[in-house]
Order: structure tokens, then C-alpha cells, then sequence
């Protein structure tokens, strides 16, 4: 498969902070790819750099020519008072391929209508988007990016301030849609107890520190208690992992909790 972003020794940050240094890895086509960590520890520094917003300081970060994202942002960027419809909302993906100063067409409508019933939602086209459940506004920022035609699909903390209900939900469509449209995924997490029953791939970020693999290779009990710096263990309950921190467990020098 080929690679859709290649990073190459690339050392990340801000200003005189380094964030991440000498990272390598690919995100080839048809990945599924989880990026999780605790706040601050890189998560968003590595999808700024995917998403050409930030340059590496060191090394190569380097994206197909072409290459096209569907970008779906934390709900808390989004302006939930602001008077639009759902339908208005979606149609908001289409606007680069519309171009400068002009206008959705029928067209374009009737392609964002197709991606509300992709995410299951056509029948809320004409409601008040701020009127919507948290579930319900994050399958309409999901059809946004979806009816501009992406290659990726990049969706940061899609499940942040939901219920487990909805939480089962949005991260089912995720994987469906991975499936179904043969979509590659990045999804950008701190829920690694989420993230890690539903992706192929986990890129775990903390405290300077990178590690990636498949599911099965870092989601075992040497890989992540070396990576957060106490000892856990991973259980399986009912098909599903479940890392919990070991009883007695103290914070050493990386200091954090197994399920940041």
C-alpha cells in the first residue's frame, strides 16, 4: 500500500519548544490509524503537521500531492449558536470544490443530503444545528467532511463530552465508514480505552515519547506501562481491551494515569 503521509526524523513544536523529536512513521492507504495520549503530550502537534499547519523544525513531513482531508474538528470549535441548518452546516465541505465567491448549487446540496443519510441523519437536514444532540452535531460534522470526497478522514477527539450511548455510536459509524468506503481514518483521541477497540493501528504520544503499532503489539502490559511510567494491565472483557492502572500503582517519572 501506498503511503498517504510519510514522517521522516521529524522533530515538532513551538517557538523554542520542542514537542516530539525524531519521529518516523507512515500513514499508507486504507489505515486506520488511533493517536492517543494525555493533553499536551503531541496529539495536536502531529495532526497540524498531517494537516500542513505546521512545519517540522527537523527531518520531513510529507503528504501525497493531491492528497484530500475530510477534517472533522473537536465539537467545542464549532459555533453551536450560530444561526445554520444542518444542511448548511454539511454543505460548508463543499466549498473549496465550489471555489472562491460562489454559491452551492442543486448539486451540492443534493450531495449533502446523500451524506446525511450516509451518517444517518438526512432526516435532521432542515433543523437548527444548534438544536442538535452532541451525537447528532458530531454525524453532521462528520457528513461536512465526507461531501467534499476526502482521501482521509481525520477526526480530532470525536467522541469528547459524550455518553457512552453516543460515544458506541459515532465510533461504529467511524469503522463502518472505514469498511464501507474503504476511507483511511486518523482519528486523534486521549481515550485509549476507546480508541483501541475500534482502530487497526495505535500511535501512542506522552511526555516526548512516541510508539506505534498494531492493536495487538502496543496494547499489551510491558509496551504501555514503559510508555506512561506505572504499571497497568490490559483486560479483555466481553472482545473488548480495558487498560486500568495495577493496584498499588505509583506515578514515577513520566507520571500520568494508564487510561489517558
Amino acid at each position: 500500500m501506498s503511503a498517504l503521509v510519510s514522517f521522516h526524523a521529524a522533530s515538532l513544536g513551538y517557538g523554542s519548544r520542542t514537542v516530539l523529536s525524531n519521529v518516523s512513521f507512515e500513514v499508507p492507504e486504507g489505515d486506520f490509524l488511533g493517536v492517543v495520549g494525555p493533553n499536551g503530550a503531541g496529539k495536536t502537534t502531529i495532526l497540524r503537521s498531517i494537516l500542513g499547519t505546521l512545519a517540522p523544525r527537523a527531518g520531513t513531513v510529507s503528504v501525497r500531492p493531491g492528497l484530500r482531508f475530510g477534517y472533522v474538528p473537536q465539537r467545542g470549535a464549532v459555533d453551536a449558536v450560530y444561526p445554520l441548518k444542518v444542511i448548511d452546516v454539511v454543505m460548508m465541505g463543499r466549498y473549496d470544490r465550489i471555489g472562491l465567491g460562489r454559491r452551492p448549487g442543486p448539486g451540492d446540496r443534493a450531495l449533502s443530503i446523500e451524506a446525511l443519510e450516509h451518517v444517518g441523519i438526512s432526516h435532521l437536514a432542515e433543523q437548527q444545528f444548534a438544536s442538535l444532540s452532541g451525537g447528532q452535531k458530531q454525524r453532521s460534522l462528520i457528513a461536512r467532511a465526507l461531501v467534499g470526497k476526502p482521501d482521509m478522514l481525520v477526526l480530532d477527539e470525536p467522541t469528547e463530552g459524550m455518553d457512552l450511548m453516543a460515544t458506541t455510536q459515532i465510533l461504529g459509524l467511524v469503522r463502518e465508514l472505514h469498511a464501507s468506503d474503504r476511507l483511511t481514518v486518523l482519528m486523534v483521541s486521549h481515550a485509549l480505552n476507546e480508541v483501541a477497540n475500534y482502530v487497526n493501528r495505535i500511535a501512542l504520544v506522552h511526555q516526548g515519547g512516541f510508539q506505534i503499532g498494531a492493536v495487538d503489539d502496543v496494547m499489551s502490559e510491558p509496551v504501555l506501562s514503559a510508555m506512561y511510567g506505572i504499571p497497568v494491565d490490559v483486560e479483555r472483557f466481553d472482545g473488548h481491551r480495558i487498560v486500568v492502572a495495577r493496584p498499588g500503582a505509583t506515578h514515577r517519572a513520566r507520571g500520568t494515569t494508564a487510561n489517558a
